[in-house]
């Protein structure tokens, strides 16, 4: 994992949710001068008072994201946050530089399209580091969280969407997938993770299972799995009653308030592992 150098400001191409707050908040705390890019619709407009400085850009302007970047002295970036996917058919207004690259990528999926993106910053001399950098101490914890842990049962639904989910992940479509009863009812694709909980949910009609894995081989450098107080929600909502997530390999937001929501759902919240054997432990 490449190291900040600690010194020069650091950019920040920031999606939505809480997460670039966090690390634009952390990287200060370390000393650096944030460069905030914010996205149109997606970027919460608390992040300016975050960030030293914020640019707003549209999805895809990428020519303007480098020229941003220059003029301010950014040799190294994070991504952090989330675009919503759908945009890509109907809210994106390209410059030259991103509709060049665009027409470069032949899948395009979350991987191939970051992965393209984060390669081009480099070709411009400006290095793209792990999200986490700075934010260590918010990888989910191994172990059960929550009062109440998961039954037998649960556990055999949680080992068999574990082998779903990672494959899912192998073919980059997603990081979720929603069992019950040793059956999948909902992949993650390209609507996320809540909205593939609420159509799974619905199917099971109570007692789903939702187990949210990291990609094999992957990036640390942006599109970590995520959850939060939303997450247990969206669970709640449709009456689950387990999110297994994995330990050490997604980030976990608002550690606390989103224990107390899943303790007043009765829902088993829990961070697992892979044992010698591949298989899944807390």
């Amino acid at each position: 994992m490449t190291e900040a150098n600690g010194t020069t400001p650091i950019g920040l191409i920031a999606g939505g949710g809480q997460f670039p707050l966090l690390f634009a908040e952390a990287a200060r705390a370390r000393g650096r001068k944030v460069v905030a890019i914010a996205h149109v619709n997606e970027t919460m407009a608390e992040l300016a008072d975050a960030a030293d400085v914020t640019f707003w850009v549209k999805l895809g302007q990428l020519g303007k994201i480098i020229s941003h970047f220059r003029k301010e002295g950014v040799q190294e970036t994070v991504f952090a946050g989330t675009i919503t996917k759908t945009r890509i058919f109907h809210d994106i207004l390209p410059d030259f530089k991103g509709l060049t690259l665009w027409g470069k990528i032949d899948k395009r999926q979350d991987d191939a399209i970051l992965r393209a993106v984060a390669a081009t910053l480099e070709e411009e001399g400006i290095r793209v580091l792990a999200s986490t950098c700075y934010l260590e101490h918010l990888f989910f914890p191994r172990g059960v969280l929550t009062r109440k842990k998961p039954s037998v049962e649960q556990m055999e639904d949680i080992r068999f969407g574990w082998a779903i989910a990672r494959e899912v992940g192998r073919l980059d479509i997603g990081q979720c997938v929603v069992v019950r009863g040793r059956s999948v009812l909902a992949v993650e694709a390209i609507e996320g993770t809540d909205a593939t909980i609420r159509r799974g949910g619905e199917l099971a009609g109570s007692g789903a299972v939702v187990v949210k894995l990291k990609k094999p081989n992957q990036d640390f450098r942006f599109d970590l799995p995520a959850t939060g107080v939303r997450t247990v929600e969206t669970l709640a909502a449709v009456r689950g009653a387990v999110l297994a997530v994995e330990a050490g390999q997604s980030l976990l937001f608002d550690r606390a308030a989103m224990v107390a929501a899943a303790d007043r759902a009765g829902l088993v919240v829990v961070g697992l592992s892979e044992d010698e054997q591949g298989e899944p432990v807390y």
